[in-house]
């Protein structure tokens, strides 16, 4: 295990480093202005500028307080309502048409609406990150639901296991590996809605910050907002990653299942 780990850390150094030397060739190839392109080492400075003074801190705080507050209510309702309409599945009948139908409208183009009905702050950001992540959440619950082993549910039959616990106990546990894949897939849309929403309606968040140093023609301070924002999308996935294995473990769910 230990010289799998050490191979993963230097595939990613090694990753890096060519990422690095590209983008310092293509500085020195002169084609680009400083102000267009800047160097790495102009970058790490604008990234330590951020950090030292506070700015970075404070943007982290307000967009990680709108996602988390966004996601988490989509996950709430995103994994209830596929519960009920997965089990319901003449229910689920009517309503698919209305969800593939407003499922791939971006959260951005309902912006004009949500500034209307919310207001400006954080209300907007919020409930753009709510439409990103709940479609994904919903419809892998539903898929899940349906797709959980009838032989479960007669043994669950037999043991006279009657609803709610037959849905929490029996078919959430069998259907959370297709809902873990949609917690992936709403995360990664929820991340990078948050900062579209931040950018466009917004006074502070990671989003805003990328916008108020290209208005300061700081090209620097643009590319470090993007490095962090990268960055804390893979802590983010990370986590939901650890969050999935603990709750497989309590479920005795096979991770082989999954792959």
């Amino acid at each position: 295990m230990k010289m799998e780990a050490l191979k993963k850390i230097l595939k990613i150094v090694v990753s890096i480093a060519a990422l690095l030397g590209i983008w310092q060739l293509a500085v020195l190839s002169g084609r680009y202005e400083s102000s267009l392109l800047p160097s790495p080492a102009k970058v790490i400075e604008g990234m330590t500028e951020l950090i030292e003074d506070g700015t970075l801190l404070t943007h982290f705080k307000v967009s990680l307080t709108r996602f988390f507050i966004g996601y988490l209510a989509a996950i709430i309702a995103g994994i209830t309502l596929g519960l009920l309409l997965g089990w319901n599945k003449s229910v689920w009948s009517f309503i698919e048409p209305i969800v593939q139908v407003l499922r791939p409208v971006s959260p951005i183009a309902w912006f004009p609406f949500i500034v209307l009905w919310f207001g400006i702050g954080d209300t907007p950001a919020i409930v753009i990150i709510f439409i990103a992540g709940f479609f994904p959440i919903l419809l892998s619950t539903v898929s899940g639901v349906g797709n959980v082993d009838a032989i479960y549910l007669k043994v669950a039959n037999n043991f006279g296991i009657r609803q709610p616990q037959l849905l929490f106990k029996i078919i959430l546990p069998a259907a959370f590996p297709l809902i873990a894949n949609g917690l992936h897939l709403a995360l990664g849309s929820a991340w990078v809605f948050l900062v579209a929403g931040e950018m466009v309606g917004a006074q502070s968040g990671l989003g805003y910050l990328i916008i108020d140093a290209r208005n300061s023609l700081r090209s620097d301070l643009v590319l470090a907002g993007i490095i962090f924002i990268g960055a804390l999308g893979l802590l983010l996935d990370s986590l939901i990653k650890l969050l999935e294995t603990g709750i497989e473990k309590q479920w005795g769910i096979s991770r082989r299942g999954m792959n």
